[in-house]
């Protein structure tokens, strides 16, 4: 396993040189390919969204990002308008009361994710990296995690290492991290391309398997 120095002033090199630069081109590629093929899909949700109860069709959220920067995430809403109002930010848990049932399966399939191919375009997300995390826990986990930075040093992805083996939602945080350190320090566009793959062959599965 390759060892990396400080995560301070360090550029990986997935965001860097002739690897940053072919990943990037693979994010835009996939991003805008999506988009095209995806359009119906997209625009039907955003229909069954608005249907649902007549709320905003997508749900904004601060993240942190590449470098520990924020930024603002997109997603169709899945939860009742409001829901976050009174109690702030809380973990997302299963079967959350606070989800429309149109939410819930946004969130099962994973089809609620898909306006992050716009952070994508932008260049705040990468099609794979660690799940960006909300600053509001990501201050939390700071305390409590070890080099939790270390998973800044990459931009943050709409699936990652983690995801394709379980690691999402409701899940071990610990052996989220633990995932997400492999992926950043094994790092390859060959890599990549096997989650990429993955992602499609396994879905949005919530079993759980060991991949460090």
């Amino acid at each position: 396993m390759r060892a990396l120095p400080s995560e301070k002033f360090y550029r990986h090199r997935s965001v860097r040189g002739f690897g940053g630069g072919v990943k990037r081109w693979l994010d835009v590629f996939i991003a805008v390919t999506a988009f095209v093929c995806l359009a119906p899909l997209l625009a039907l949700i955003a229909v069954l969204v608005r249907l649902n109860d007549g709320g905003a069709i997508f749900y904004r959220q601060t993240r942190v990002g590449l470098d520990g920067r924020r930024f603002t995430m997109i997603k169709f809403r899945t939860m009742q308008e409001g829901a976050e109002r009174d109690l702030g930010a809380i973990w997302a848990v299963p079967r959350d009361p606070r989800c429309t049932r149109l939410g819930s399966y946004l969130r099962r399939s994973g089809f609620d994710e898909l306006p992050q191919l716009w952070n994508v375009l932008r260049g705040e997300m990468s099609i794979v990296g660690p799940r960006p995390e909300r600053p509001e826990f990501t201050r939390e986990f700071r305390k409590e995690y070890r080099n939790y930075d270390l998973r800044h040093v990459v931009r943050g992805g709409l699936t990652g290492y983690a995801q394709i083996h379980g690691w999402r939602g409701f899940t071990s945080l610990e052996e989220r991290l633990r995932h997400d350190r492999y992926y950043v320090r094994n790092w390859s566009i060959r890599l990549d391309l096997y989650i990429i793959l993955m992602t499609f062959l396994r879905g949005w599965s919530e079993r759980t398997r060991n991949g460090v």
